[in-house]
């Protein structure tokens, strides 16, 4: 009799633990789910554009940013649900190399971009000088632009000079554009009261000095409200990028127990 209900007990005892699973498997399924909405998100938005993207901006423009995450979350999440449903250990190795090279490679960013604080800075301007080149091309861009001036209450990268390197905004005697050494209207301070946004709020303000240009936009570059923003935000910015980081930990760790636990009851019945 003890022997029979000892070997019954054999015969249900596993090594995996089901909730470590299961957890795994809808954690899994939970960010592939998510990264279905952005891939479909990016493709809508690529989709709905009047004209086609310019060559050029390719690489910046926000669809296919979202498209390119999306497709990267859905493969390594894919190799997280089926691996955690079917206990498929090449799956899981897959699924936990991926999102350790991913937070590596996230790790490394954020450590560069601390002590090489210049060089980040460039980068990211080199970034911002396509869009206001291409603000008119690319709607995805302007709108992009548009909503960061308006959250940062700022104009251009430096200052709102810069908005000549765009061919409609540029200031020079030779541009025929109406909209000659004129700024975005996302550039405009909010007038209290008004219905209706006036576009042409920034029309003519390249030519004025700093101090006037204030009365009617706001004149400091992005770059400086961004660092600002940063500084005055510091306890957010660290949420954020724990939030960012603890479900990729808590996936690694999770895939590796189960892994193991796979392993410990391949043994077992060897």
């Amino acid at each position: 009799m003890d022997r029979k209900l000892n070997l019954n007990r054999a015969e249900t005892f596993s090594f995996v633990n089901p909730w470590i699973r299961y957890f795994l498997f809808f954690f899994s399924f939970l960010f592939w789910v998510f990264s279905l909405l952005i891939v479909a998100i990016g493709v809508y938005a690529k989709v709905q554009k009047a004209t086609d993207t310019v060559r050029d901006t390719f690489l910046i423009d926000p669809a296919v940013i979202l498209i390119v995450v999306g497709v990267v979350m859905f493969f390594i999440t894919f190799c997280g649900c089926i691996g955690a449903l079917r206990e498929n250990i090449r799956l899981l190795k897959t699924f936990s190399f991926s999102l350790t090279l991913v937070f590596l490679t996230q790790l490394a960013i954020a450590i560069l971009g601390f002590f090489y604080s210049d060089q980040t800075r460039d980068a990211f301007g080199k970034f911002v000088k396509k869009a206001i080149v291409h603000y008119r091309d690319d709607l995805d861009l302007q709108n992009l632009m548009d909503y960061i001036q308006k959250e940062f209450k700022c104009c251009g990268w430096n200052n709102y000079t810069d908005w000549s390197w765009n061919l409609y905004f540029n200031c020079t005697h030779e541009n025929p554009s109406s909209e000659r050494c004129a700024v975005p209207y996302s550039c405009c301070t909010p007038v209290p009261g008004e219905a209706v946004i006036n576009t042409m709020c920034g029309f003519g303000v390249q030519t004025q000095k700093y101090l006037e240009a204030n009365k009617s936009i706001y004149p400091v570059g992005c770059a400086d409200r961004a660092v600002m923003w940063i500084e005055s935000h510091l306890l957010l910015v660290g949420a954020l990028a724990l939030g960012l980081a603890l479900p990729q930990i808590a996936g690694i760790v999770l895939s590796q127990m189960l892994i193991s636990q796979i392993q410990d009851e391949i043994t077992s019945v060897l």
